[in-house]
Parts: structure tokens; sequence; C-alpha cells
């Protein structure tokens, strides 16, 4: 299953949540009406009671779920901060944080998408990792201390891999609204508690004691029945896409020792993967690598632990599950050192020539969305080791973040660069202009046209740490750099353009998750333009070869259809238009799209670094991340 089925299925996933959900809340409204019978009887006005019961239960049903969901609107960081996650700095000096950040570094290059947020959550021992967030643009990655000390380098790469699967397949925002559906059907019981506990309490008469009493009772079986359906409903959705990450985990790390090895930790270990606060574990148990609280049989939210490393290691048996147990028990593992014996350095490959030419098709550039491959890793570990210290620095501040980011943005011609930098100082100070200007000359004179994208991945998460207003008038700034003229290539443009979409996305990450439904014969003027920017970019100087570049785009996505080349008179402002109808295309319509970009801009089977680089930026803009190395040995 690649990215593109992978979000189709999220997308059906999406669907069938709202008819469990459906289920339950009838389930919960007839059993509210049949105690509301049981205590007021079947006299005159039976039904205006029923009729208004049904009414007040839905409306706490329907009000306890929206207020749950709002409350986790700001996406991964507001999960992980309300679950006990303590965010890791920049700078950190923690060996086992620093080796946590060049693993999710390493990662999020080699698949192609930004940075998360990082979370560790410092009171726990046990083995355990969730990932949450709306879109790759606000995710965050929560890890459990224990995970970090007791899994060797390979073990972690395989769980923060499979972490990566939930954000790249659309699984987050699918746990996102399960918390807040689980939240509504649950709320009765939870109204049953605090009546019980107010009863408890009270002075009043007997009588009303009793009532209260009652009344709470029946909440809190209503509540039971909506705690049943509730772990039904995780189970039955959860135990799916934790079989299917195992599986995108080892696509994305080549290798199954990783993963399975982090598996048989958590059967192995003392700890286990189950977590210490019960209450938060039970709202993302669905979230968790692991199993987090323990349940078994219908209720389970996670396959069986032997099953899963069976799943990778089909020779592993029961009794070798009990001979880790027994060596654990006397010598507890240790990460670090198991890094150390077993010698996980780390060196890395050679960038390839600016100049050079890659070979490439339009199907394979398409499979490879998401689903970064061995050699990927070795080209993410070769582009972050060669990023200049200096510009690496410059990413982690905070105050210098922005300058760095816009320096990417600047073009080589004099009279636009005056123009942006007119832009810049009047909207962020001659200050934070003459540092971007600063910053592009060590750009131009020591990053890669490879190293362009990572270097922005590796400088957003510090980014989304700037105050709102700020990232608002970045944002402005971005569109006016990238706007001063129309002479600014089609990749700064594309470059600007993506850090506004993950800009946006990061401040508002409810209102951007959504699963695009379009066709693409629903879209075609929107293809049209974007074709014919993308085939006279690799073609300025031969008008024929550029239209013969169109139509080998246009012959992927619309073969059906004449829609003659036609290259805007506004050159890549044009594309302002385009964006958010393609990204709304349904997810296998996308697959079809980035087929014919690729068509586009390799019409004769060979593109350049920086096409390749350009490719890339296009599909990260309309959400199909693409790895660093397209080509394949």
């Amino acid at each position: 299953m690649n990215f593109f089925e992978h979000q189709a299925a999220a997308r059906r996933t999406s669907t069938r949540l709202v008819v469990l959900f459906a289920l339950a809340v009838i389930a919960i409204v007839v059993a509210v009406d049949l105690a509301v019978m049981l205590v007021f009887g079947r006299g005159d006005g039976a039904g205006g009671i029923l009729l208004f019961t049904t009414l007040v239960t839905l409306a706490v049903i329907g009000g306890a779920s929206m207020y749950r969901i709002a409350s986790l609107r700001g996406g991964g960081e507001s999960v992980a901060l309300q679950f006990g996650g303590t965010p890791v700095p920049e700078d950190t000096t923690d060996r086992y944080l620093r080796r946590l950040r060049n693993v999710v570094e390493e990662i999020a290059i080699a698949s192609g998408v930004p940075m998360p947020g990082l979370y560790v959550l410092e009171h726990e021992s046990a083995i355990n990792a969730f990932a949450a967030g709306y879109s790759p643009s606000d995710a965050a990655i929560a890890v459990t201390r224990g995970a970090l000390e007791k899994l060797n380098r390979d073990e972690l790469q395989g769980v923060i891999a499979h972490e990566f699967s939930h954000i790249l397949n659309g699984d987050m925002r699918l746990n996102i609204r399960l918390i807040g559906v689980l939240f509504g059907i649950m709320v009765m019981g939870i109204i049953g508690r605090r009546l019980m506990l107010h009863g408890g309490m009270s002075r009043n008469s007997r009588d009303g004691v009793a009532m209260f009493l009652v009344m709470a009772l029946l909440a809190i079986v209503i509540g039971y029945i909506g705690l049943l359906f509730g772990r039904m409903i995780k189970a039955g959705i959860s135990r799916t896409r934790e079989s299917l990450a195992d599986a995108s985990a080892v696509q994305f790390t080549r290798q199954t020792a990783g993963l399975a090895g982090a598996l048989k930790k958590i059967a192995g270990v003392h700890e286990g993967s189950r977590l210490g606060a019960r209450a938060e574990t039970e709202e993302i148990s669905h979230m968790l690598f692991g199993d987090g609280i323990g349940f078994s049989g219908l209720f389970a939210t996670h396959p069986p632990i032997l099953k899963r490393i069976q799943a990778l290691e089909p020779g592993f048996r029961a009794e070798n599950l009990e001979q880790l147990q027994a060596q654990w028990r006397s010598a507890p593992p240790n990460g670090l050192q198991e890094d150390a014996r077993m010698g996980l350095a780390g060196a890395h490959d050679a960038l390839p020539a600016a100049s050079s030419q890659i070979n490439v098709t339009p199907a394979m550039v398409a499979s490879q969305v998401a689903l970064p491959e061995a050699d990927d890793y070795r080209r993410a570990d070769a582009i972050v080791n060669t990023i200049p210290d200096d510009l690496r620095e410059l990413a982690r501040q905070r105050e210098r973040v922005m300058p760095l980011l816009l320096a990417l943005l600047l073009g080589d011609d004099e009279a636009v660069l005056d123009k942006q930098r007119s832009e810049i100082t009047a909207r962020l100070g001659a200050a934070a202009a003459d540092e971007a200007f600063a910053s592009r000359q060590a750009v131009a004179a020591g990053l890669h046209p490879m190293q362009r994208l990572p270097l922005a991945a590796l400088a957003f998460p510090v980014l989304r740490l700037r105050p709102r207003p700020e990232l608002d008038v970045f944002i402005d700034t971005v569109f006016a750099v990238v706007n001063a003229d129309g002479e600014v290539s089609l990749f700064e443009y594309c470059l600007g353009r993506l850090l506004q979409v993950q800009v946006r996305e990061s401040l508002d990450p409810a209102r951007y998750a959504r699963f695009g439904r379009r066709k693409p014969g629903n879209v075609k003027q929107e293809f049209a333009t974007l074709l014919a920017v993308v085939a006279r970019t690799g073609n300025p100087d031969d008008p024929a070869e550029a239209q013969r570049a169109y139509l080998a785009g246009m012959q992927r996505v619309l073969p059906r259809d004449h829609v003659p080349y036609a290259p805007p008179a506004n050159g890549v402002l044009a594309l302002e238009a385009v964006w958010e109808p393609l990204d709304a295309l349904d997810p296998l319509a996308k697959q079809v799209m980035v087929e014919a970009i690729t068509a586009a801009a390799s019409h004769d089977g060979r593109i350049s670094v920086a096409e390749a680089e350009l490719l890339r930026t296009i599909c990260g803009v309309l959400h199909c991340p693409l790895p660093p190395m397209l080509e394949r040995a």
C-alpha cells in the first residue's frame, strides 16, 4: 500500500468512525430514555419528557465532543503538552535527547517533511511513544524516557519511523478526532461520578440525596455503555492502523531488526509499555506505539506483541522471548551502551554534483512519495552532516531563523534584490533585512541545491516558537519577497509558498486538516496552468520543447481532454490560483497529479538536481512529500 492508498484508506476509516459514533450515540440515547421511563413512568406527558431527554442527551454528547476537539485545536503541541510532554530543546546536551533529535532529523529529511516538535515523557520508564497533530506542519512526537534509555539507535529509529507513518498517512488527524468522539460518548459516566460526589457531600434532605444518588448511578451505568462502545471503536480502528504502521516503518528503514528489537524489549523488560497515568493513558491509548493500558481480546488497541514481532521475524518463538526476559531481569538494557558495542557511528555519502542529471519516470517518483528507502537515509545523513555549521546554528536560534529563511528566497537580479530588501525592511525592520542579506551570502557560498529544503525543514520547529503576531507578519513578508518581481524563479516562488503553507497550517492546524475529494476533471484549468509553468521553466528558450513537455504532463492526468498549451502572461504568479484546488484532489487523484508534474519536468526521462528540487518543492506545497533521492540504483 503506497502513500496515496494509505490516505484513501484513512479517509474511509474517518467515514467508518462517523458511523460507529452514530451507533454509540443511538445506544446511549436509548439507554437514557429507558432510564427516564423507569424513573418517571409512562404517564401523561411521557412523550414530551422523552423528546426533551433525547435532545438534552444529544446536546451533551455533541457539545462534549466539540469541546474536547476544540481543546486540541492547537494540534500536536497541544496534545503533547496536555499529556505530560516536555519540549526537547534544539541545543540540548543530554546525550539521549541529542540522539533522539538526530534520528528524527534524519527521518524528516529522508521523508521530505518538516521536523516535528519533539517531546519527552520524563516520568515514564516504560517504552512507548506517540505522534499527534493534524498535518505534518503541526506534528509532534512524544517519546518516554524509558524508550530513550532502553532502546539502541536502530530500535529508536524503528519506533520513530512507526510514528512518522502515522504523520504521513493521515492517522494523526483521525486519532485527534477519535479523542473528541470518545470523550463525547463517555461524558455521561463523568457526569455520573460528579453527581455521586455531589450527592454524597450534600447536606440536603435524605430524599434529595437519594434522588441524586439514583441519578448518579444511572448516569454511571449509561456511562459504562459509552465506555464499552468507546473501547470497541478504539480497538477496531487502532489495531489495523498499528499493523499498517509497523509495515510502513519497515518500508521507511528498510530493516526489521530495529523495530523488532524495540517490540522485544517492550515484551521483555519489567516496565513494558504501560504508562503510569491511567486516566490520561485511556484517552490516548489508541495513539501509542505499544499498549499503554494492558487490555486484551475485544478491547485491545494493539495486536498481541508476539504477533507483531513474528510479523517482522517469522522464526521468533515464545521461548525466545522468555530467554530475553531472563536476560534483561539480571541486566536491564541500556541503549547508549548497545550503540557503542554495535559501532553505530553513521558514515555518510557525498552529495551529487549540482550539474548531475537524474534518470526518473513518473510512476517511479509517485511511488516514492512518503516512502523513503535506505539510500534516502544515506542521502539525508549526507545532507545534514554537510550543511555548514554556521547555517545550522542560525536555524536553531529563535531570533535569527526568520532572516535565514528569507535568505533562501532572495534572487540574483540587483533590481529584484533592492525591492526584496525594501519589502523586508518595511515589515521586519532594517536589522532583519541586513541579516537576511548577510545570510544570503552564506547560503550562496556554502549550500548545495539539495540542502535548501532540508535547512528550511530543520528551521521550521524553531520558527513555530515565535509569537503568532510575528508569524503573521512573517507570512506577509514571505509573500511580498517571492512576489517582488515576476522574475523570481519558480523554485524561489514555490519555496516561499511552501513556507507560507507550513506556517499557516501550524497556526491553525485543525482548519487545514482534511482529505480532498476533487477529481482531475474538475480542475482542468489549474492543471493546465501548473504544467505550463513547469514546462516553460524547464525549457525557457525552446517553446516547441516546452509544449511537448506540457503535453506529456497533460497526457498523464487528462488523456481524453484537449487543453491547449498557453503559458500564463504573469508567469509563476499565476500559480496563486492553482494550489488550493489541486491540494483538494482525492488522494488517488494526487498520485496521478505527481506523475503528471514529473512527466512535464522530465519528458525526456532526465532531470537536473535543480529540477529535482523544484519537483520536490511543488509536491511539498501539495502535501505529497518526496524523499531527497529521486533516482534509484
